[in-house]
């Protein structure tokens, strides 16, 4: 199999074990030190723990030497959040007027498929540090979102998972996205701290580029029981965060109905999120899987 045909299958398959196997050979012939770091990966899951060890060691010196190197693959001004075999697999990019061309450029890199815009603030720093400090009986405390029309000039086709957590895109924000070109292949969306509203995401949900999102995170937005129905729109949903917005007794009778209710493997809400009565109802809901619906038993 010729190398583009590989990394397709690769960017696709990430666990295929046969097909990083074929793709060292390939970097062997190119003389690309990661084919050595494939075949030291793999076999170090298979050996007994002194070869382990050695072939740990052997691992961390050859990545230091090269990595630098490796990454300069990517242009300046990408930062690498994860890697795979010595490849980027998810890079950060800051937001700004460039950023559309910037995003474009990293994600030609040929593992890339998962992308965090951040924003010039550091969204894990003290501002952010207490939940408690921007919430109050009306929902979360929404600073004014980021001018973030230029979403819509994204092409998201390569992306498996997208993060856009603290980045205060509010509903404007959202609608570009919606709007962004994609291929559908995302099903890891964070949008946690983000200022998005029902608005944005009923227009989130109503995009094919996200109908195939499993895992979502919404953690305090102001999200309320009209956002919560428009979620039909995500029908693969294994995993919600609904933390910190104020969905009542309505969202939850909204999320009961979802399509997705039965094959949730993780719920993230609080009991003042839904409300006593709406507490009863999910304890009791046979919609839920049996763990899901113990846990709410006990809350």
């Amino acid at each position: 199999m010729e190398a583009t045909a590989l990394e397709q299958r690769l960017r696709e398959h990430p666990d295929d074990v046969a097909a990083w196997r074929a793709y060292a050979d390939v970097l062997h012939e190119l003389g690309d030190a990661r084919g050595k770091l494939i075949e030291w990966e793999q076999r170090a899951c298979m050996v007994g723990k002194a070869e382990r060890e050695q072939l740990t060691s052997d691992i961390q010196t050859l990545s230091e030497e090269h990595q630098v190197s490796w990454d300069a693959e990517l242009p300046s001004g990408v930062t690498v959040e994860a890697r795979r075999h010595g490849f980027a697999t998810k890079v950060a990019v800051e937001w700004s007027d460039e950023a559309p061309e910037l995003i474009a450029a990293a994600l030609r890199g040929r593992f890339v498929t998962a992308l965090r815009i951040r924003t010039g603030d550091d969204p894990e720093g003290e501002e952010w540090g207490h939940e408690e400090e921007h919430w109050d009986e009306n929902g979360p405390l929404m600073p004014p979102p980021i001018e973030a029309g230029g979403l819509a000039n994204l092409d998201l086709g390569r992306l498996a998972a997208l993060d856009l957590s603290y980045f205060r895109i509010g509903d404007p924000g959202a609608e570009a996205l919606a709007a962004a070109t994609g291929s559908g292949r995302i099903e890891t969306l964070d949008l946690r701290y983000c200022a998005i509203g029902d608005s944005g995401l009923a227009a989130l949900t109503a995009s094919p580029h996200f109908a195939a999102v499993r895992r979502l995170h919404l953690q305090c937005n102001a999200v309320t029981a009209e956002g919560v129905r428009s979620l039909t729109g995500f029908p693969k949903l294994t995993e919600l965060d609904l933390r910190y917005n104020h969905i009542g007794e309505d969202g939850v009778d909204a999320l009961l109905a979802a399509p997705f209710i039965g094959s949730l493997k993780r719920l993230l809400l609080y009991r003042d999120d839904v409300s006593e009565a709406g507490v009863r109802k999910l304890a009791a809901a046979p919609q839920l899987p049996t763990t899901l619906r113990s846990y709410w038993r006990s809350v």
